[in-house]
């Protein structure tokens, strides 16, 4: 069933305080296609996670929840889209390691600071070494207002990027909220 939205205004998608979004064309799964989003979070900043309750999932959900749990503070978030890594097991988590690890090591933190997602075709092998390659031109293109960019980079199958903000004033200070979402 169609939602009809429209396409998000670049020009209303609010940044937000300490989060920079970088995208690139890592090929994937297509050549000339934005499938690699990081975003980039100040030190300090809090992030929380909702998960399956499945318990088949892919190697990024095991990660991402395995780095939220060392409570190390997480920095940055990894994004490709058109491999879900899902149904790849052990071959799949050292993939998705790899990708923290290359990401971590670009920014300067702990890969247990990086949270990873995949989103995609299922039961294939991550090409990590595409994601890894993509990633300083990701990281070069970071912008605070990239919002509209990042909601474009996580793409499948949808027909339209999806991206939202809004202000609202909490104890007399603004505070923005903007997400994107696919699917």
């Amino acid at each position: 069933m169609p939602v009809n939205l429209s396409v998000p205004d670049r020009s209303r998608l609010l940044p937000v305080a300490g989060v920079t979004l970088g995208v690139a064309e890592a090929g994937v799964r297509y050549a000339n296609r934005r499938d690699l989003l990081v975003m980039e979070l100040v030190p300090g900043s809090t992030v929380a996670g909702v998960f399956t309750q499945n318990r088949f999932c892919a190697a990024p959900v095991v990660l991402c929840r395995e780095h939220l749990a060392a409570g190390k503070g997480i920095r940055a978030l990894v994004v490709n889209t058109g491999n879900a890594n899902a149904g790849t097991g052990a071959d799949g988590l050292a993939r998705t390691r790899a990708t923290c690890a290359a990401l971590a090591q670009e920014l300067g933190v702990a890969p247990t600071q990086i949270l990873p997602f995949s989103t995609g075709v299922i039961m294939e092998p991550l090409p990590v070494e595409r994601i890894t390659a993509g990633l300083p031109a990701a990281i070069a293109n970071a912008q605070a207002d990239h919002w509209l960019a990042a909601a474009e980079g996580i793409m499948t199958t949808d027909t339209q990027p999806k991206a939202y903000s809004r202000q609202v004033t909490v104890d007399g200070k603004t505070v923005t909220v903007t997400g994107i979402s696919k699917g």
